[in-house]
Formats: C-alpha cells, sequence, structure tokens
C-alpha cells in the first residue's frame, strides 16, 4: 500500500510539473499569443530601457524605449517539441500579417518591426534546439526627463571640479539629430554661459561601447557639434567661447556591461577651457 501512495504521489508531482503556471507577475505581450503548451519562465518589463538590435551581419541599431522581456518554456508533456525556425517564423509571420518587417534574421534569431495604432515596436525573437525561446520588444518612446538640468548646478561643478554633466540632452538612435526634448537643458547651458560672459568652454560628447570605437569617436564628435551650433544658432552664443570635442567610449563614468551605466555614459559634458 505504501508503494501504491508513492507512485501515486510521484504521478501527481509529474501532473503537476506538466502544467507549469507562468512565474509569478508574468504575462504574454499584448503583441502576440504564445506557442501551444508552452510557460513563462522568467519575465521583465520597465518603463524605459535600451536594447541594441541586430539588424544585419555584425551591426547593431540600439532602440530606446518601453521594454518587455518574456522568456517560454515547453512543458514536459509537449510531445512534439517545435523547431528553432518553426518558432521563430510563427512570430515573423504574425507581425508581417499585422504589415510589419522582418528586418534581420539568422537561425534561431529574427528582428522584426512593427508599426500599430502609432507606436513603433522592436522585437527580437529567440530560439534554440530545446525549443526554448524568447521575446525582447521595445515600444520606442522618448524617456520622460525626471532630473532637470540646471545652470546653477553647471556653475558649481565647474568650479569645483572643472567639468559638469549634462544629462538632459538626448539624440536619434545613432545620429547627431538633437531631439526636441533637449530644448530646457541647452537652454541652462546658454543661461550659463550668459551669467558669465567671460567663460568658455568645451563642449564634449560621449557614447557607451555599443558599435564600432571609431565610429562611436566621430558619432560623438557630431553630437558635440550639434550642441555647440544649437547655443550659436537658438541663444547667441559666440562661437569663439565654445569648441565641440567627441571621447566616444573612452571616458565612461559607469560600467558598460549593463543597460544603467550605458544609459550614464551616454551624455554630453561641459568642461571649461
Amino acid at each position: 500500500m505504501i508503494i501504491g501512495i508513492s507512485a501515486l504521489l510521484l504521478a501527481t508531482a509529474a501532473s503537476v510539473v506538466a502544467q507549469q503556471p507562468d512565474a509569478k507577475g508574468c504575462k504574454d505581450h499584448p503583441l502576440f499569443t504564445r506557442m501551444p503548451g508552452y510557460w513563462i519562465g522568467s519575465c521583465k518589463q520597465t518603463q524605459f530601457d535600451s536594447h541594441a538590435f541586430e539588424v544585419a551581419q555584425g551591426k547593431k541599431s540600439e532602440v530606446e524605449g518601453q521594454f518587455w522581456e518574456v522568456n517560454y518554456y515547453p512543458n514536459r508533456d509537449l510531445t512534439a517539441t517545435p523547431s528553432e525556425l518553426q518558432i521563430t517564423r510563427n512570430f515573423a509571420n504574425a507581425v508581417q500579417k499585422l504589415g510589419g518587417t522582418v528586418v534581420w534574421s539568422r537561425r534561431g534569431f529574427e528582428t522584426l518591426k512593427l508599426n500599430k495604432d502609432g507606436k513603433e515596436f522592436w522585437i527580437e525573437v529567440w530560439a534554440d534546439f530545446t525549443g526554448k525561446h524568447g521575446l525582447r520588444i521595445i515600444q520606442r518612446d522618448a524617456m520622460k526627463q525626471d532630473v532637470v538640468a540646471n545652470a546653477d548646478v553647471f556653475s558649481n561643478d565647474l568650479r569645483a571640479t572643472g567639468h559638469a554633466a549634462v544629462y538632459g540632452i538626448t539624440f536619434d538612435t545613432d545620429s547627431a539629430g538633437i531631439k526636441p526634448e533637449s530644448k530646457q537643458a541647452i537652454a541652462e547651458i546658454a543661461k550659463l554661459l550668459q551669467a558669465d560672459q567671460s567663460l568658455r568652454i568645451f563642449v564634449v560628447g560621449h557614447t557607451d561601447t555599443t558599435g564600432a570605437a571609431d565610429h562611436n569617436l566621430k558619432l560623438s564628435q557630431d553630437r558635440a557639434q550639434a550642441v555647440m551650433q544649437a547655443l550659436v544658432r537658438d541663444h547667441g552664443i559666440a562661437a569663439g567661447r565654445l569648441r565641440a570635442y567627441g571621447c566616444g567610449p573612452y571616458a565612461p563614468v559607469a560600467s558598460n556591461d549593463t543597460e544603467d551605466g550605458k544609459a550614464k555614459n551616454r551624455r554630453v559634458e561641459l568642461v571649461k577651457q
């Protein structure tokens, strides 16, 4: 009798495992249903983050906005595990039916892009031979700026350390195009310069380590030049008081191993001449 009860308990446990519930707090992204016979093993959602999506062989494009990550695992009683191609093709077909496109594809991997209801979504799908697969999704959007750049803070930092970081200036991805929400921070730099007519500064651009170093060095120079031009064009600051310089990834203030660290390294700094 004891043996029979043990066997029953084992059978019940196996049944529970086979019907594995999703990890606590996890659910499918609204864009997609899931493959039949799968459960969510882990997930993550953040209001604002970035992810580097593969767009070509050896090339990535960093996209910022609301971020989701959902990782799926097959139930143990799944009789036939779908192949990597079957999984990635399912998601690609779903996106294409909504008018989206496949940006990049390789074995077990897809980068997809979709415009829906006025919103731009970037989707990364990965799958391996075990049937495990996952999604990383960015709904492209500008970050809500919580920290306000302030001319007084810049002035104090310049006096104390000779440089001041400006985190309110943002750019289009992989571009020197200044985003509209940067106007306030640039206006505060102008205010700083207008308050002290003898002050001359280097406008220094910095990047994270995503992409080639030479490319980032040029990108940081172009971004610094764009800020300098905005100060001259929009605020009447004399060009002779400013010099643009690009440091690329060579002066980090945080680790580039995390997205938060990368965000801190992507910055403009003011350096007293």
